[in-house]
């Protein structure tokens, strides 16, 4: 019976426990929706000529926090001001292609608000064709072709894999460029 008794209050510790954990990440989403939100309204304050009124969709880049933090320290600074996301990623999540004109919030993995962006041009280009310079302006690394295509193929190879599907050379790219509008 003492045995029945430590394993309930072992259980009932336990799951206490994991309910603060779903506590606490409901605060923390709710934090950096807030944030978000924040962002989005000191803009328009500053800015009520802009045309677009309602709270954009916010993201990170990349599939990483190290790499989704200093994209989005990239961007704040104005050096990062492009982004490649593959065509199959639009239509295999039945996305709407991106077009000029359309602004985001850029977030840091944890969704914290960082930037606002809007898109100044797009491109479809196969991965085969990107050039050196539409590396240079996405920013990232070295800022070179070389590093572009290989930390590009290893990461439209990441998320192909859960589809069984693989990278090619001649995939098509969507080349965003954008500006940054607003920072605080």
């Amino acid at each position: 019976m003492r045995l029945f008794i430590s394993f309930a209050l072992i259980f009932l510790t336990l799951l206490s426990c994991k309910t603060d954990l779903k506590k606490n990440d409901n605060i923390e989403m709710t934090n950096n929706k807030q944030s978000v939100e924040n962002l989005w309204r000191n803009f328009i304050q500053e800015n009520p000529e802009n045309k677009i009124k309602e709270t954009p969709i916010s993201f990170y880049f990349c599939d990483n926090k190290k790499d989704a933090d200093e994209c989005a320290e990239l961007v704040v600074n104005g050096i990062k001001r492009a982004n490649a996301t593959s065509l199959w990623w639009f239509e295999t999540n039945n996305e709407p292609l991106t077009e000029v004109g359309d602004q985001y919030i850029v977030t840091d993995w944890n969704g914290i608000a960082k930037a606002i962006i809007e898109t100044t041009k797009i491109d479809k280009v196969p991965y085969n064709e990107i050039t050196p310079e539409f590396a240079k302006i996405e920013g990232e690394g070295d800022k070179s072709l070389e590093y572009w295509k290989r930390v590009h193929k290893d990461y439209y190879t990441r998320e192909m894999k859960p589809y069984n599907e693989e990278f090619n050379e001649n995939m098509i790219i969507v080349c965003e460029q954008f500006k940054l509008i607003y920072t605080e």
